[in-house]
């Protein structure tokens, strides 16, 4: 049922899509789109939370297209039916802030007809029982989300991401598509049946994995292939950026567990150090970069890759685990990642959503032209702190539950036989404590750079609160946040069905530990009660209130902010992005950045104002992908002179090439 019900939710996104095409001018177009988009989502959303909570026997549906003999299959198991409820739980939300943001679209005909055709793209990668369909719903995927980053393409920033993620994309299919050409083999059996029937030598395994975590990896944003996220993702609108990180990048990580947890067959030890390791790199070198941005939509675009960085540790980890017999810490490790990726899908949506809510009030994602924002935008304000609480992983939000179920699956690794996983976990567990105390300065920097002090523009000053319908979608996702927070033993239960088809294990059932605690591995060791830190913290804040405003005088005074002994009322001595930054900047700019200060000192009786610039480079770019363009550019160069040949010149090159062909074809012979 759960199939059927999704695959009619994708045709009628096709078919809005369709016809968004054809009204996406009108005035009423925006409210249509977005509302259909919701009510479809909310339905696929329910079915398929249904059919992971009752875990129920896949549900599979062949289609007459695609390949010959095989078909368009369609399959939802417990792992599709949970990132089917990722999915649209994203789309849903993305929906609803879309009805208010939408409103202030400059060029809607090119955002409204892709938006549909992006959520039934990526609905249909999740549902995909076979390479072909898989292969064809993630290039729908991909270049409906290309479309919608090229949305303002007259900005030349903009035409750059977009060339950029779409040379990205093409890569990451083509290598998913050799990955299922070798799990094919010579018999062509794409269908994911008869992969998983197969059993590839460890060689081939092992190849399979390297292009599976080339072609998902660049998808999810792993590093070194990384490069177009935080490119894409701030030119897009920000309830379609919502979507491609929130969303998107866990379609990536489906794919990665589907295919090497599930198609490729017993996993090998050395996997899991290979995950683990890109997994802990991308964490702190994201995190890092963040750190050093002042556009704010740039800055959430890093932090999504320190947070997809964690769900590969957790991945690593239970690869490791599971190819050494050990299903209870592969389903602890699992669980963790699962659940931080659900996580992530709910406060990186909500930031993005508030990030589009200061660009609507105020015209600038540049935090050095913010401030003072909680007196003008308070619901905003409110709903963002949350946000910002849950990525830093501060309990009694979501995140810290997820971040330190990985930690403790890292806690098992002692137990693991070969010696370079037990010196490569502990040291990729001192990544992710770095990444996560990081991730809290980052965004102690983002909210009290943004939303406290004194405006430091005009603009700020005149900001007003936005819509209703974006004032719902954030703070119906930061009550989400704060309740899978306080009651996260219901969500590792409703996970439950998933990591089970996957390792065949699963965590101990939480709903029955007293006190709605959760215990990962044994009572003796740890454990965590997310409705008790609550309701300390919760008790504790009311009770400081209570005796602060009864002790206190009953006067109201005001008074001006201390100036240090130095009366300016210029808001430029308030403390900037790049101050707060600053002293991370000098431990690790140099070496991962290849900072660079730059100090203009005019002399005694100049009357220039000193000037102060960083340069920060991007050394996976400047290594990696700047020679590469540079070569492809010079080939372009030179091959151009092609066009400017005479007809006895064509004829040359034809002829020449069609006797080096039959000559090939006789020595091959």
């Amino acid at each position: 049922m759960a199939c059927g019900v999704a695959l009619w939710c994708v045709a009628t996104l096709v078919g809005l899509a369709v016809s968004g095409a054809s009204i996406a001018r009108r005035p009423f177009a925006t409210q249509v789109v977005y509302a259909a988009s919701l009510a479809v989502s909310l339905v696929s959303f329910a079915a398929a939370l249904t059919h992971l909570l009752s875990a129920a026997s896949p549900d599979t549906i062949t289609l007459p297209l695609g390949l010959p003999w095989i078909g368009a299959r369609f399959r939802v198991d417990a792992l599709s039916a949970l990132f089917l409820v990722i999915v649209n739980l994203g789309g849903a939300a993305a929906s609803l802030y879309g009805l208010g943001y939408g409103r202030h679209e400059e060029a809607p005909h090119r955002v409204l007809p892709f938006f549909p055709a992006f959520l039934a793209g990526m609905t249909l990668v999740v549902l995909a029982d076979d390479a072909f369909t898989f292969l064809l719903s993630w290039e729908s995927m991909s270049l409906a989300s290309w479309a919608l980053v090229m949305a303002h393409h007259r900005d030349a920033e903009n035409a750059r991401a977009g060339y950029v993620y779409l040379v990205m994309a093409s890569f990451g299919t083509l290598a998913l598509l050799l990955a299922f050409g070798l799990l094919a083999g010579p018999d062509g059996g794409y269908a994911f049946a008869s992969i998983r029937a197969g059993s590839p030598s460890p060689w081939l395994a092992g190849l399979v994995l390297i292009l599976v975590l080339l072609g998902a990896g660049s998808k999810a944003g792993l590093v070194p292939l990384h490069v177009w996220l935080p490119l894409a993702h701030p030119a897009a609108p920000s309830h379609v950026s919502a979507l491609m990180s929130g969303v998107m990048t866990k379609v990536a990580v489906y794919g990665f567990i589907r295919i090497v947890f599930d198609l490729l067959g017993p996993p090998s030890w050395w996997w899991g150090l290979a995950v683990l390791g890109i997994g802990g790199i991308t964490a702190v070198l994201g995190v890092l970069q963040a750190l050093m941005q002042t556009d704010l939509k740039r800055i959430l675009a890093y932090s999504t890759i320190e947070n997809i960085g964690f769900v590969f540790v957790g991945l690593g980890l239970a690869l490791a685990f599971r190819a050494n017999g050990m299903s209870a810490a592969a389903a602890l490790a699992l669980t963790a990642a699962l659940f931080h990726a659900l996580n992530h899908t709910l406060f990186k949506s909500l930031l993005f959503f508030g990030a589009g809510a200061v660009l609507t009030a105020t015209g600038t994602r540049d935090l050095e032209r913010l401030g003072g924002l909680i007196h003008r935008m308070p619901a905003t304000a409110a709903a963002v702190l949350a946000g910002c609480a849950a990525i830093s992983a501060l309990p009694p939000f979501n995140g810290f539950v997820s971040e330190w179920l990985t930690l403790q699956a890292i806690l098992l690794s002692p137990q693991l036989p070969q010696w370079g996983l037990k010196l490569a976990v502990p040291a990729v567990g001192a990544l992710l404590a770095l990444a996560a105390a990081l991730a809290a300065a980052c965004f102690v920097r983002v909210f009290g750079i943004a939303f406290l002090g004194r405006p430091r523009s005009e603009a700020a000053s005149q900001a007003r609160e936005v819509d209703r319908w974006s004032l719902t979608a954030m703070v119906g996702l930061a009550g989400l946040c704060l309740a899978i927070g306080i009651l996260p033993g219901l969500v590792i239960d409703g996970l439950a069905p998933a990591v089970r088809s996957v390792v065949a294990a699963e965590m101990p059932r939480q709903i029955a530990v007293a006190w709605l605690s959760i215990v990962p591995v044994g009572e003796s060791r740890s454990s965590y009660n997310g409705l008790l830190v609550f309701l300390f913290i919760a008790l504790s804040a009311s009770l400081a209130a209570f005796a602060i405003h009864r002790l206190a005088s009953r006067a109201l005074r005001r008074a001006p902010a201390w100036d240090c002994g130095y009366p300016d009322p210029s808001p430029a001595t308030q403390y900037t992005a790049g101050s707060f930054a600053q002293p991370i900047r000098r431990v690790f700019g140099t070496v991962v950045f290849r900072a660079r200060d730059h100090v203009e000192m005019p002399p005694p009786g100049d009357p220039r104002p000193a000037r102060f610039k960083v340069d920060l480079r991007d050394p996976v770019w400047d290594i990696l992908y700047a020679p590469v363009a540079g070569i492809v550019g010079f080939l372009a160069d030179r091959l151009n002179h092609l066009q400017f040949l005479t007809i006895r010149r064509y004829l040359s090159l034809v002829f020449m090439a069609l006797v080096t062909l039959l000559l090939a074809l006789s020595l091959w012979s």
